[in-house]
């Protein structure tokens, strides 16, 4: 009898391990939706003498795009924000997360720089706050500066037109609050 209670709990785990399998993270909802972005205000990869803070993604509709240049999937993403920016589709800004500021320079000097600006985050401290759990991560901020949607993984072609653009032009169709 007393075997049946250690059986019971590890069926009841291997039954929530088994369940975890089946989940996608790309259909986790982050906990910012529909809240304001967390502040920042850090140097950019390219101009580190001048700043790129969270004030700078309020007015329009705006992707925000988590990358590193050691991120192999970044690579995979990149030549769809190169399209997006040289159409001007949707102003693309980068949180360069996690890296070496030489590293990123030299990344977007080689592949192409598709934001209109990129703040550097060495620390990885501004990732955390908005709940980075790796790269790449894309971020849709509304005109009053909140988050709307989180992709997580390289963004393709299909998912950019499907829910991605979508969105971007239902909020770019909103009035702002007054």
């Amino acid at each position: 009898m007393r075997f049946l209670i250690p059986l019971g709990l590890f069926l009841l785990l291997a039954v929530f391990l088994y369940h975890g399998l089946f989940l996608n993270p790309r259909d986790l909802d982050s906990t910012l939706l529909d809240k304001p972005a967390p502040a920042f205000q850090l140097a950019k990869v390219k101009q580190p003498e001048q700043q790129f803070s969270s004030e700078d993604l309020k007015g329009q509709v705006t992707m925000l795009n988590v990358w590193a240049s050691w991120c192999v999937s970044c690579r995979q993403e990149h030549p769809l924000f190169m399209e997006l920016a040289q159409r001007q589709t949707v102003p693309i800004y980068g949180l360069n997360w996690k890296d070496q500021l030489p590293d990123a320079q030299a990344w977007l000097q080689q592949f192409g720089d598709p934001y209109l600006a990129s703040a550097f985050d060495t620390t990885g401290r501004t990732g955390i706050d908005y709940g980075v759990t790796g790269t790449p991560e894309t971020f849709i901020v509304d005109k009053q500066g909140r988050i709307r949607y989180k992709y997580t993984g390289p963004i393709t072609w299909d998912a950019f037109e499907k829910k991605l653009f979508p969105l971007i032009e239902k909020l770019r169709a909103e009035q702002p609050l007054s």
